[in-house]
């Protein structure tokens, strides 16, 4: 098996769900008392946070790729960056490192396009929903992305950083992103990607009409895939 080498607490709310989703999947596939051979390094998020809203990319990238080196001096065979933001700095990790970078976007490509997903709404932070480096990995592979409005998107951002990454799930929250996802849907989306890795703390398949891409469980999935191959 191999060793995973996990970036985390980008929130560590869901890396705990990381964690979890991962070990499962190996016993799983592997069955008896196996589990996940895993490295990880969990940032404080307060810091990673001020450097996304001061648009410090470069420093959070620099900061990102050194974690990754180091997990792979320890002996990680592959990345995970337990958050769908972060993957803005995807490609000043994978420069760093010589191992592959498992990359949440083109997991979740992989899925949708297996499931037979045309178009497809995108929630999450509005860096992720505003901004092309996930969108266009989606798009590359011949999906058509569908975001909120500018009042929505604002919404949507609101209630990952000031309630999920809290751990705080609300239901009045849960009723604005059923709200988004049905005017998404209005619009001609086939599906919705949680496309921020807490938001399946709030949203689960029996809550919407759409089928439900959860990229925290998808991603976890994928590396579970890879270290069992």
């Amino acid at each position: 098996m191999k060793t995973l080498g996990l970036i985390g607490g980008m929130s560590w709310e869901s890396s705990a769900f990381y964690y979890k989703l991962i070990n499962e999947s190996v016993r799983d596939r592997l069955g008896g008392l196996h589990s996940a051979s895993l490295l990880m390094y969990s940032y404080d998020f307060e810091f990673i946070k001020e450097l996304q809203y001061a648009g410090r990319w470069d420093e959070a990238g620099a900061h990102l790729a050194g974690v990754a080196a180091r997990l792979e001096a320890a002996g990680a065979e592959a990345i995970v960056v337990c958050t769908n933001t972060m993957h803005k700095v995807a490609g000043r990790i994978s420069a760093a490192i010589a191992i592959p970078l498992l990359h949440i976007a083109d997991c979740t490509a992989d899925r949708l396009i297996a499931d037979g997903v045309g178009s497809v709404a995108l929630l999450g932070t509005r860096f992720t929903m505003e901004e092309d480096f996930y969108r266009s990995r989606l798009e590359a592979r011949g999906l058509h992305v569908l975001v909120p409005d500018v009042a929505g998107r604002g919404e949507v951002n609101r209630i990952i950083y000031d309630e999920l990454c809290q751990g705080r799930v609300l239901d009045a929250s849960r009723e604005i992103y059923r709200e988004q996802i049905g005017k998404l849907a209005g619009a001609g989306a086939e599906a919705v990607i949680l496309g921020c890795t807490e938001i399946g703390m709030l949203i689960r398949a029996a809550d919407v009409s759409l089928p439900v891409f959860d990229t925290t469980v998808i991603h976890a999935e994928a590396a579970a895939a890879f270290a069992t191959a």
